[in-house]
């Protein structure tokens, strides 16, 4: 089911509620694993397609620039220089050589002027009508000549000035885009140096709860083991003391929960407790008969539920009950009591559980012919397996699960009936 999860990178809205928040932490460690392994090689990819696509290109205009002895862009700022001149003395000196320049003008102006005057006042006493009229023609020819000269002399200042003009808009528009151009190198730079930091801060975080999850597996499995043997130990040294009278008496003077109900004439008595091959399924349902369906089919045949001897259903078994009716018989139990429902959204089951500040629920998955709590990497064979594992391990090192006291079924109802029937 895991597998199953990481590899479409999706998870059932139901079954996502069925996780207690350690699963669910879990579970967004692999997730997270899988996403970063899959973004590698997509970035491995891109970069060898960026290789092959990167060809140098002949066409269009190129703009090159001088770079300094760090690689940076190398500006010049007219005026900041020591050696340079103010830029005010520098427009002070444009400013005056215009002045001087219209003053020559209008001067010339002026004695042209002055000198047209004097012409017209003294040339009618000497001069004769036809001298007169060709130096009228002259001088009119001389006005026209200027006049042309003049309008040609603006259009040309005209041009300059638009050209000036362009020339200062096509600058600033280098400068502006040679700037946003920078910025945005520089922000890539950083947002590229702040990924591979926290890509690298992941990376040890994850390699140190791997680490940890590796080291608390061997544990697991040492303490399971030399649980096993003080077990088995105590059992031996229980028999040769003639102890097994005493608690059988003592066994069967508790209270015993409800035995399996007689089976149909199509009884899996006689059938070898065979494991059928894991069968790809959804896996979340929301139908109670398919449900019912995949327990009589599929965990019937396990004795899922049932004691180690198979004499009967364990006492912390429980039929479909939901969330609610499960805290509901953990309330009045001690910290410590725990039940194992068949869940009544998803194929599996759902193991309860009673703390001091409240109750946990954590999914069992139930697929690949074996039985494990989600997110955790240990496979048991039964669940009566699991239940005797963790009552000397704690289901998670932080919270420190031991499941003590089993709860049972209320008086005068058993939930399971129709699991049987």
């Amino acid at each position: 089911m895991l597998q199953q999860i990481l590899t479409d990178m999706y998870i059932d809205p139901e079954l996502l509620a069925e996780l207690n928040e350690e699963q669910k932490q879990t579970l967004f460690f692999k997730m997270r694993g899988e996403q970063i392994r899959r973004w590698k090689e997509k970035e491995a990819q891109l970069e060898k397609q960026e290789v092959k696509a990167k060809k140098p290109s002949r066409r269009g205009k190129q703009v090159s620039w001088l770079h300094s002895s760090n690689d940076d862009v190398w500006v010049w700022v007219m005026g900041e220089h020591p050696t340079d001149t103010p830029y005010e003395q520098i427009c002070d000196a444009i400013m005056a050589e215009r002045a001087a320049r219209q003053a020559q003008d209008e001067a010339e102006q002026l004695r042209a002027q002055k000198e047209k005057e004097l012409v017209k006042r003294f040339s009618k006493i000497y001069m004769d009508p036809e001298v007169e009229l060709c130096r009228q023609e002259e001088e009119q020819k001389e006005h026209m000549r200027q006049e042309a000269a003049e309008e040609q002399r603006k259009i040309e200042e005209e041009l300059k000035r638009k050209e000036a003009e362009e020339r200062q808009k096509a600058e600033e528009e280098v400068q502006r885009l040679a700037k946003e151009r920078a910025e945005q190198i520089y922000m890539n730079l950083k947002e590229v140096h702040q990924n591979r930091e926290r890509q690298e801060k992941e990376d040890r975080e994850w390699q140190e709860t791997l680490r940890r999850s590796k080291a608390a597996d061997t544990r697991r499995r040492s303490l399971a083991k030399q649980t096993r043997e003080d077990h088995q130990r105590r059992s031996l040294k229980a028999l040769e003391r003639g102890r097994v009278a005493a608690m059988t008496k003592a066994y069967q003077a508790e209270e015993r929960p409800a035995l399996l109900p007689k089976p149909k004439p199509r009884t899996l008595k006689n059938e070898p407790l065979a494991r059928k091959p894991a069968i790809r399924r959804m896996p979340s349902t929301s139908n109670r008969e398919d449900i019912i369906r995949w327990f009589r089919e599929e965990q019937l045949p396990l004795r899922a539920g049932f004691r180690v001897d198979h004499s009967g259903i364990a006492v912390w078994f429980h039929g479909i009950i939901t969330r609610q009716e499960a805290e509901a018989l953990l309330g009045g139990q001690k910290p410590g009591a725990f039940l194992i429902r068949v869940s009544e959204r998803i194929m599996g089951f759902v193991l309860s559980y009673r703390y001091p500040e409240g109750f946990k629920h954590f999914l069992i998955d139930a697929t690949d012919s074996c039985y494990m709590l989600l997110g955790d990497q240990i496979k048991f064979t039964t669940l009566t397996e699991l239940v005797e594992y963790h009552m000397v391990e704690p289901i998670t090192m932080s919270g420190g699960e031991e499941l003590l006291y089993p709860c049972g079924q209320s008086p005068g109802h058993t939930d399971y009936t129709e699991l049987f029937y």
